[in-house]
Order: C-alpha cells, then structure tokens, then sequence
C-alpha cells in the first residue's frame, strides 16, 4: 500500500494581518501534482485542516474544491481525513455521506459504537486489497475511550486474512517528538495537548499516521514507523526547516516501511534579518533596505535593544518595504539586558500574534506574580476547555 501522508494544513491561517490564500492555493496545487506523478494508493490528511474551527466560506470552499481535484488527480485513490484540534468535528462529519462518492471518508468525532467499544466500523477504513486505514481524529483526553487505539488493532486483526498492511492515525503529542517552532510547547502538552507514550498506540500497526507537531519526524521506537509528517508551510518564523508530505510505501503486515519526503514550496517563505543572532535597530533597518526589491517574503527584524525601540519604529520599517514586494510582519526585540522587567512596548498586530500563554506569562511577570508549574497547567486546561467548545 502506498500512502501519501500529510496533516496540518491550516487554511484560513493569516500572518500579521496578511492573508495567505496565495500560498495555500498554491500548497493545493502542489498536492494535486504529486498525488498524479506518484498515484497513492491512500492520501492521508490527518488533522488541522483548517486554523481555525470556524473557517470562512471562502476557505471552505477552496478545500473543498481542493479536494474534488486530487481526486480526479487520481480517481482509484482513497481520501482519508481527520479532524484536528484547530477543526470543528461537527463539520468534518456532516458532509460524510456525501463525500463518500468521491472516495473521500471524513471522521471528525469517535462514533457512539466505538466510544461504547460496540462497533468500530466507522473507524475501520478497509482498501480493497491494499491495506486497512484505522482513521483516528483528534479526541481529549479526558473523553478518550480506555484501549481505543489497542482496540481497533485487535479489531483488525481479526478481519485482516490477507495479511494487509495496517495504518494508524492520531493526532496528538507523542512524548519524545522534536516540538522546534511551538511555541506553546510546555512540559506535560504541546499546544493544548498532552503528551502521550507511544506505548499507549498500542501494538499490530505497520504505520502510524500523526499530525499536531508540524517538524517532520520519526518518532524514536526502534521499529522506524511513528512518523510526524509535519506541516506542508510554515505557521510561524520559528519553523526553520524544510516543509514537505512523506509518501510511504508498505509491501505487507509485518514489513518495515519505506518512505521518501517531498518539499512543499512556498510562494512567500518567512525570513528573519538577521538570520542569525540579533542587530541593533539601525543594523537591522540597513538589512532591510538591503533587502531585494523584487523577492516575495514575510519579513520579521530580531532588534536587541538597550531601553525601548523608537516609537516610530514600526512605520519606519513599513516605509522601506512600501516599493518592495516583501511583506515586513514585525519587530521581535529583546532587551540588551535581561535583567529589566520592564514589558516592551507591542502593536496591535504583535499583539494578536502573541499566544494567550505567552501574554499570561508577561503579565504575571510585569505584576510580580510567580507563575508557577501549577499556574501554567491550570491556565492551560482553561484555554484547552475553550477550544473544546469552540469545536463543537
């Protein structure tokens, strides 16, 4: 069986007020070529397929589009989706039915049978003759059936007489996973949810499938087969590493798979100036005018700083780049000494950009407050709660 593996798609993401349509069209178009040169047998979006659980018409519509076109990139392949954290399960599962004319299965919510642990039909996605998909969205932890994943395994393996291979998916945070450009990343969850041994996978898979950790990985079992197939564009400056889907091929149950990734190319890619270390205000202005009039980019500026940026500092920078076809996102700066507790001055914009932790966290400090481990995991479980209604 022959999998194209991707998750973490985010359309509808903006970055500092810019839109992104261009580059996720673009990241579409790319899917469709690459599902018609390389003809999987099963295209895998497992999770986050949206930013946000309540994307706009627009952006429905351009995945849904989307979609129609691999599959007539395609025809025989199989299309199975997943919903993630970001996503509203609701709606992953009302267009199920329908859907299924083109191939594509959607599960956004663990059915009643299997949270009952009577039937696992709606899970279990058999491909005539190439394999089992074990199709697993993004579930809390605190609503996680006891054994799921182990469950649906064993569930398979009595079905599976031909000795097909057996791929699992999850969208989680798996213990031990490379978590470079989250920001969000705590000790016990990356992003709102908790870490998981991969233990707790269970046994009898050839492949696991997971989204949530947008670095692409292996994660570490010595079998080489729990992959992060990460993002295909980067959602923030921190993600400086190649961007790309894994296709993934499994001659039989049993078999060690192989697998190769191919890099998503990005229209407008985000650059940092200085690339390396800091630069002082007037350094990194120079590096911005310096900057190629004709190059499309997001760009942000690292400024370490003795008291306070310019207050003109931002329109600055906006008037250097007003001819150029780069984009300027901000000015990430830092104090010279780290020793002041004084809050640095922020725009709307780097506002809206910040995560609710980290202003929490900026608070706290500003008021002498000591936001401790306990303080961290509470706030958490108060953000993760309102995403969880968000999805409804």
């Amino acid at each position: 069986m022959k999998i194209l593996h991707t998750s973490d798609w985010h359309l509808g993401h903006t970055i500092y007020d810019y839109d992104r349509i261009e580059e996720h069209s673009e990241m579409l178009h790319q899917m469709e070529k690459i599902v018609k040169k390389h003809r999987p047998d099963v295209f895998l979006l497992c999770g986050d397929i949206y930013h946000t659980p309540q994307p706009s018409a627009s952006v429905q519509t351009m995945f849904a589009n989307a979609l129609v076109r691999i599959h007539d990139a395609n025809p025989e392949m199989s299309i199975v989706i997943t919903a993630g954290n970001h996503d509203s399960a609701s709606k992953h599962d009302i267009f199920r039915l329908p859907w299924k004319a083109l191939k594509v299965f959607t599960v956004g919510n663990l059915s009643p049978d299997t949270r009952s642990g009577e039937n696992y039909d709606d899970h279990i996605i058999e491909i005539p003759g190439k394999g089992f998909i074990l199709a697993v969205p993004y579930v809390n932890e605190r609503n996680m059936p006891e054994d799921l994943f182990q469950n649906l395994l064993s569930e398979v393996e009595k079905r599976n007489k031909s000795n097909l291979p057996v791929v699992l998916t999850a969208h989680t945070s798996v213990r031990g996973c490379d978590i470079t450009g989250h920001d969000t990343a705590m000790h016990d969850n990356v992003g709102g949810i908790d870490y998981i041994d991969v233990a707790q996978l269970g046994s009898g898979y050839d492949y696991v499938a997971l989204g949530h950790i947008h670095k692409p990985q292996y994660v570490h079992t010595g079998n080489h087969n729990v992959r992060y197939c990460g993002s295909p564009l980067p959602i923030s400056f921190d993600e400086c590493f190649e961007h790309s889907v894994t296709l993934v091929d499994i001659d039989h149950h049993g078999a060690t798979p192989s697998y190769q990734t191919i890099e998503i190319l990005n229209p407008w890619p985000l650059v940092t100036l200085p690339s390396q270390d800091w630069a002082t205000w007037d350094e990194a202005k120079k590096l911005l005018k310096e900057f190629p009039l004709d190059i499309r980019a997001y760009i942000r500026l690292n400024v370490v700083v003795k008291d306070y940026l310019p207050t003109t500092a931002r329109t600055e920078a906006l008037e250097i780049v007003k001819d150029k076809k780069c984009r300027f996102c901000l000015i990430n700066n830092r104090r010279e000494s780290s020793e002041s507790n004084e809050t640095k001055a922020m725009s709307i914009q780097e506002f809206k950009a910040e995560n609710p932790m980290q202003i929490a966290k900026r608070f706290a400090a500003d008021s002498d407050i000591d936001f401790d481990e306990d303080m961290e995991n509470m706030f958490s479980e108060v953000l993760q709660s309102i995403n969880e209604e968000n999805r409804e």
